[in-house]
């Protein structure tokens, strides 16, 4: 079923209540220092409509805490998660960390997930004085209103998708390169900024638009619009998918008989599981899309985060999982260089400062975007390979073009 995803733009949050609380609270300390457990806070879509892509970002959370907790602990004090459900709602997660911060006086906190989320929790965290490193939520929106205390914890915002494949595109000769183009897209600022971006890059190449959608976040019958696709033939075809949305689509090619030379899809076939379930393994080869972390990539402590993931929670680590572990490992070193629980002086040491995680070595402009950019990745074979930047390549194959669904 599609998970619905609404826009940051077109709802509004309010003050509302219903989390609950998940992780029990213990030891008494307030934000700023002590003795008791060191608690860091968040709120999570535990429940809902992304619930299953909140439960291995929990668990990075959970890996982290055992690994500082095994070494001593933060500043000397056990880690203590105090997490609540916000259910994928706006109200409650506005609730949630208002909660948090006001009544369990946690000493820290880390983000949720989605931009959906993150747009008011981000808000709420900076009213009150305390930082906000999230492992999820690049829509570029969120960092364009002067927080001093919000980081991002993966390598690019969704302004960045677009740059390993424009420029795999461009290094190709001229020959090689796609003469047509059609972008379809989820309304979703995850999806429709990239594939605007995606558009006049291409555009600006000399690769022509035949054809150019955006679609309602719960459309769940591409059909019209993958024949509408197929007939206007292009070379290329840049989707921006969120979830389901990007495996219907596919289907719905497959039922038409169209397969383009190549294919990009944001978000959508980064899912080792869900993606080739959905459209079958064998037509996953030669699909495009950005990753933030691999589980092969030769990064600080990634192989040792990978192998202790699969111990503690019998499955392998996700995007999220890692993205997550990045935030806490974010966090680690800001508190460590610090010395105390000082919300403004963490702050300023993490954007004068670079952090190496397992999603790469970070460091953040004024806004808290990294300078950095995503991984391009490719499934080929039955497993997402990175094939960009050169130093990351798990392989030296990009397979080209496409080929025809199995």
């Amino acid at each position: 079923m599609q998970r619905r995803i609404p826009e940051l733009s077109r709802r509004t949050f309010l003050l509302g209540s219903g989390a609950v609380l998940l992780t029990a609270c213990s030891g008494g300390t307030t934000s700023g220092g002590g003795s008791g457990p060191l608690r860091i806070g968040a709120s999570l879509p535990l429940t809902g409509p992304v619930a299953d892509v909140s439960k291995p970002g929990y668990q990075g959370y959970q890996a982290w805490q055992k690994k500082i907790n095994a070494a001593g602990g933060l500043l000397g004090r056990q880690v203590e998660f105090v997490v609540l459900d916000d259910g994928f709602d706006q109200n409650t997660v506005v609730a949630n960390y208002n909660r948090l911060i006001s009544q369990d006086r946690v000493d820290l906190l880390l983000g949720t997930f989605s931009s959906f989320l993150n747009l008011p929790a981000s808000t709420i965290a900076e009213r009150h004085g305390m930082l906000y490193i999230e492992p999820s939520g690049g829509a570029a929106e969120i960092f364009e209103r002067g927080l001093k205390r919000l980081f991002f914890a993966q390598p690019g915002t969704t302004k960045d998708v677009p740059d390993r494949f424009v420029d795999y595109i461009t290094a190709l000769p001229p020959g090689d390169r796609p003469r047509t183009a059609a972008y379809s897209t989820q309304n979703d600022p995850s999806a429709d900024v990239p594939v605007q971006i995606f558009q006049q890059k291409f555009e600006a190449l000399g690769i022509r638009t035949v054809h150019s959608t955006n679609y309602p976040a719960d459309t769940a019958n591409f059909d019209a619009m993958a024949a509408t696709i197929a007939q206007a033939a292009p070379d290329l075809v840049v989707h921006g998918a969120v979830t389901a949305d990007g495996v219907g689509m596919i289907r719905s090619f497959q039922k038409v008989g169209f397969s383009p030379k190549f294919l990009f899809q944001t978000k959508s076939p980064s899912d080792p599981l869900t993606f080739p379930d959905g459209i079958g393994k064998g037509n996953t080869e030669g699909i495009f899309t950005t990753a933030a972390w691999h589980p092969k990539a030769k990064t600080p402590g990634n192989a040792e985060f990978v192998e202790a993931y699969k111990a503690q929670f019998n499955e392998e680590p996700t995007e999220d999982a890692a993205s997550s572990y990045t935030a806490t490992q974010v966090l680690e070193a800001g508190v460590k260089a610090v010395g105390k629980i000082d919300q403004d002086a963490i702050a300023q040491w993490l954007h004068a400062n670079s952090v190496p995680t397992v999603s790469g070595t970070l460091a953040w402009d004024e806004r808290g975007v990294p300078k950095a950019s995503m991984l391009l990745v490719q499934w080929q074979k039955g497993q997402i390979e990175v094939v960009a930047p050169s130093e990351a390549a798990t392989t030296q194959n990009v397979v080209r073009p496409k080929p025809g669904w199995a």
